[in-house]
């Protein structure tokens, strides 16, 4: 197993980090946040996942360990693939997932693109008291408190996506605010900012600006 890699950043896509190691790139499938924590030609470490299929072999990277092993086991559910995992962590943070699965908060599943009510109940009895309690602050409650004195956390973390995928701070801006109503629509149904789907539109409305 590859544990981690270390060394600087040649690439940078939405979902894609490219890690220089020993001269070979190593591509890294990343969540939209941690690609906003990286800068090409800056050194990076990422703990990584290799998920080994018949046909392919595909390495996940993560922030720190703890996000790796979260991803881990949300794959020992049922119908939970790495794919999924990484999806859930995109949304949510290790200790919200935690928070999340110890309390029932089917919301909090259902925010996840490709969860429904049924899966989302089906998630929260196989992975009850599998991930442990929260280790920090950074759970659904406490990212909530935060959303609410201040700037939302999703415009902050897209915006440092989108800059980190090298747009200018002002084109970052207004792509943030081209998608607002789509993330506002989402909360307000209850859910949380889905980054991943706000990332994608957030290109497309450069795309078509350019």
């Amino acid at each position: 197993m590859i544990a981690f890699v270390s060394g600087p950043v040649a690439a940078l896509a939405p979902t894609l980090a490219v890690i220089e190691v020993g001269g070979v790139g190593m591509a890294v499938q990343c969540t939209p946040n941690t690609i906003a924590a990286l800068r090409v030609g800056e050194p990076a470490r990422l703990a990584t996942s290799l998920v080994v299929r018949e046909d392919s072999l595909t390495l996940y990277g993560f922030a720190d360990d703890d996000e790796r092993q979260v991803f881990e086991l949300l794959q020992t559910a049922s119908g939970v693939g790495p794919r999924l995992a990484q999806a859930m962590l995109g949304v949510h943070s290790p200790d919200a997932l935690r928070l999340a699965v110890e309390s029932g908060d089917e919301r909090a599943l259902t925010a996840v693109p490709g969860i429904g009510k049924k899966g989302a109940q089906k998630l929260l009895l196989e992975l009850k008291g599998k991930l442990g309690a929260p280790l920090g602050s950074s759970g659904l409650v406490g990212a909530q408190r935060a959303g609410a004195a201040g700037p939302a956390p999703w415009t902050e973390q897209l915006s440092a996506a989108l800059i980190g995928l090298g747009y200018a701070s002002r084109d970052a801006e207004e792509a943030v605010s081209a998608v607002t109503p789509q993330a506002e629509a989402a909360i307000a149904a209850g859910g949380s900012a889905p980054v991943p789907q706000l990332l994608r539109a957030a290109l497309q409305s450069l795309n078509r600006t350019r």
